[in-house]
């Protein structure tokens, strides 16, 4: 295994065995809207490619549940999502999506009623989600999550989720 330049990719390798084996190798993540009431079982990854059609359904359930506003979601928050899942030993369970694409009419919103919304939103990028995963602690998802060293994560134990995100590593 050699070094990667990219942090994400990084933590794909580390975590996961599979992906030590082939990078060919399919990767399926599971997702749950409480919002919406929506499930995913997709493999969005497959014969060295991020599927098209996969990610037009993930994109569709990680739209901004209060306007219904669509935005591609990153491949590297997928292969986050995927590393974490494997850290956690969970690959049947999906991850609850709290808030993934925010509209940047959502997200002034948010601001307004929270001044823990950053202004410049990774969401509003396509480039964070806030979760649950079920049968795990809030606490655990964060440890994992930062010991990949692939991005940002958010610890919010009052409201029950993780944020994780594909920018600079860093925790609060």
């Amino acid at each position: 295994m050699g070094l990667s330049a990219d942090p994400v990719e990084a933590a794909v390798k580390r975590s996961s065995k599979i992906y030590r084996k082939s990078k060919q190798v399919s990767r399926a993540l599971y997702f749950y809207n409480p919002h919406t009431g929506e499930k995913l079982d997709v493999s969005y990854f497959t014969r060295g490619r991020y599927s098209p059609a996969a990610m037009k359904d993930i994109n569709r359930i990680f739209r901004d549940h209060r306007t219904g506003a669509i935005k591609p979601i990153d491949h590297k928050l997928l292969d986050y999502l995927y590393a974490l899942s494997d850290k956690l030993e969970t690959p049947r369970t999906p991850f609850h999506i709290i808030s993934g694409y925010r509209s940047p009419e959502t997200n002034a919103l948010l601001r307004r009623q929270s001044a823990g919304v950053a202004k410049d939103s990774f969401h509003i990028k396509g480039k964070a989600v806030d979760i649950r995963l079920p049968g795990r602690t809030i606490a655990t998802v964060r440890n994992a999550a930062v010991s990949l060293k692939a991005g940002g994560v958010g610890y919010y134990p009052d409201d029950q989720f993780v944020h994780i995100d594909v920018g600079d590593i860093r925790c609060w």
